[in-house]
């Protein structure tokens, strides 16, 4: 068990930390940034490398919500579920904690919401909360079952991995603009502990509909499309 928490939080810390450095290190540089577009490749790339580096290990959930989701699908222990989240979770906040010593290095730093998740104000593209909360969830339900159907015994061998980043990639280019994709609570935790304020007024929804999405997408492959045995 410890080995695969260890990998969770590896995993977490990278996927975090790909997301939330390349949004405060490259997505605004003049001239050169990566902007939003980037941000949604390094996130999908970074799951990709997570998941065939200690995805054999632990499964390579890397979010609470998959977590979640695989369990309520079959695939993961009930017994797995909280030590997961909480090595996701400190994962996450590691990643963060790296991201802002080493962001605040250079002059005129400003952390403002840390690429903290949000609605109304803290919305990129000034969405609502309702906008917020069905985009939290459609798209983190699409999410599993991506990860469930690509990793099911029916499907090509040695994919999963390709698939799955390809397909948090695309969730980003829709969700950035909405709320600034979240799909995952530890990420959402980790950020607005350092964008404080509003940002943790608002984190309630970065968690309670990850995981509504991630409920949502196990119970509907289970129910509906999870291949007979």
């Amino acid at each position: 068990m410890f080995k695969k928490l260890l990998a969770e939080v590896f995993g977490t810390f990278w996927l975090v930390g790909a997301v939330l450095g390349s949004a405060m290190m490259a997505a605004g540089i003049p001239a050169v940034g990566i902007g939003w577009i980037g941000v949604s490749f390094a996130a999908g790339i970074a799951v990709l490398g997570g998941a065939y580096a200690v995805g054999g290990i632990s499964g390579g959930h890397f979010n609470p919500a998959v977590t979640l989701g695989l369990a309520l699908a079959g695939r993961t222990p009930w017994s797995d579920v909280v030590p997961y989240w909480v090595a996701q979770v400190i994962g996450g906040v590691a990643a963060a904690v790296v991201v802002f010593v080493v962001a605040s290095g250079t002059a005129g730093f400003a952390a403002g919401t840390f690429a903290s998740n949000g609605y109304d104000a803290l919305s990129p593209g000034g969405y609502s909360l309702v906008s917020g909360l069905i985009i939290e969830i459609v798209l983190t339900a699409v999410f599993i079952i991506v990860i469930l159907g690509t990793t099911s015994a029916s499907a090509p061998a040695g994919f999963a991995p390709l698939a799955i980043g390809l397909t948090l990639a695309v969730i980003h280019f829709v969700a950035i603009p909405v709320t600034n994709a979240s799909i995952n609570p530890a990420r959402s935790i980790a950020a607005a502990i350092f964008g404080g304020g509003d940002a943790l007024a608002q984190l309630w929804l970065f968690i309670v509909a990850p995981l509504a999405g991630g409920a949502l997408g196990g119970l509907i492959w289970k129910s509906l499309l999870a291949p007979s045995e």
